[in-house]
């Protein structure tokens, strides 16, 4: 025991009066910049589903993945000749009624002159009039028969609702698609390509900061050594919740002239929140050191330590914008260039610790 105390007490003495070595780094002027990270996934700004409003065998395929499209353009067609025995039934149907409407008419005109000449009962004209506006009656119905069948005559020639490009094709040649309770989906046509955005999941937490107009940047996996610039073009204000983590979507617009960006990629996204350019700024490092055992003598102030004439000096700031990385010094006796300490080693650069108990 008394060895080791005599121990303990020689390397106090030893190293009670070792140099401190403070480890420092420059104050600088930048940019601070808060922002939020978020991942996110590139879509088209607007894809338009087309599907179909008949039932029937796909008789013919005109567009497929990458086809370039235009308003009114065919993408598809579904065997029409069903649809056209209906259509054709139906004229046939309106042109005989028409024909029996026009021949009552003649005779109402000639029943009427001989009514008016008491020739016939007035009864007899009278039932010819009801006659006539039966037969008018059946004859809008044929019409409007007729107008369904062409529309549904129609509707087998599937179109393209925009200009736009074909991201996704969902039917092959000979298959038969049913319409009867649920429009199929056959094509997805994105509108423009040139024009993308990212769907973002913004967690509650930042959400309060994050606004519409804040700058954005992302990189995608295809393309690691590129940065992407856009802008929040929308917060939407549908909550998303999975395994009661609450996320909402901040759509970020951005200009993909070049058609580098692919719908479907995976985005990792920063939306910058706050900003400020051209500032003085310290490592939050140091604002947390303090040397051990002395007293600021400031209360309630933020203080950073500067090496002046290898000391130590406390030095009172008005602290600014902080981004987890740097924090803007607002005011306070501190110029770029100055020595900021973040730690402090002593002697030989060990801590400050007791030799092992022999």
């Amino acid at each position: 025991m008394l060895l080791g105390a005599a121990g303990d007490t020689a390397w106090w003495l030893t190293h009670r009066g070792a140099p401190i070595h403070y480890t420092t780094v420059a104050v600088t002027r930048g940019a601070v910049t808060r922002a939020v990270t978020a991942t996110g996934t590139v879509n088209p700004v607007l894809t338009i589903i087309v599907g179909t409003y008949v039932s029937g065998v796909i008789q013919q395929l005109s567009c497929d993945y990458n086809t370039p499209v235009k308003h009114g353009q065919v993408c598809a067609k579904i065997d029409p000749r069903p649809y056209q025995a209906v259509l054709d039934q139906y004229a046939g149907q309106l042109a005989r009624d028409e024909a029996i409407l026009e021949k009552d008419r003649a005779d109402l005109a000639r029943y009427q002159k001989l009514a008016a000449q008491d020739s016939i009962a007035r009864q007899q004209a009278e039932d010819q009039l009801y006659t006539v506006h039966q037969d008018e009656g059946t004859v809008k119905l044929d019409q409007g028969l007729v107008e369904g069948a062409t529309q549904n005559l129609d509707y087998t020639d599937i179109v393209s609702p925009v200009d736009g490009i074909v991201v996704s094709r969902n039917v092959t040649q000979g298959q038969t698609v049913a319409a009867t309770f649920q429009t199929p989906t056959l094509f997805l046509i994105a509108t423009d390509l040139t024009k993308m955005e990212v769907d973002t999941n913004v967690s509650e937490s930042d959400i309060g900061s994050t606004k519409e107009g804040n700058p954005a940047t992302f990189t995608v996996d295809a393309y690691p050594n590129r940065v992407f610039h856009g802008t929040v073009v929308q917060v939407r204000q549908s909550p998303q919740t999975v395994q009661n983590v609450v996320t909402y979507d901040v759509v970020v617009g951005v200009n993909n002239t070049d058609l580098a960006l692919m719908p479907g990629m995976t985005a990792s996204t920063q939306i910058i929140t706050a900003q400020h350019a051209d500032v003085i700024r310290v490592p939050d490092q140091a604002l947390r050191y303090h040397p051990a055992g002395a007293t600021t003598g400031i209360s309630g102030q933020a203080h950073i330590w500067l090496l002046r004439e290898e000391k130590p000096v406390a030095v009172t700031v008005k602290l600014g914008l902080d981004d987890d990385s740097f924090t803007e010094i607002v005011t306070g006796d501190v110029k770029p260039d100055d020595r900021v300490i973040i730690g402090e080693q002593r002697g030989n650069g060990n801590a400050a610790v007791l030799p092992p108990r022999l």
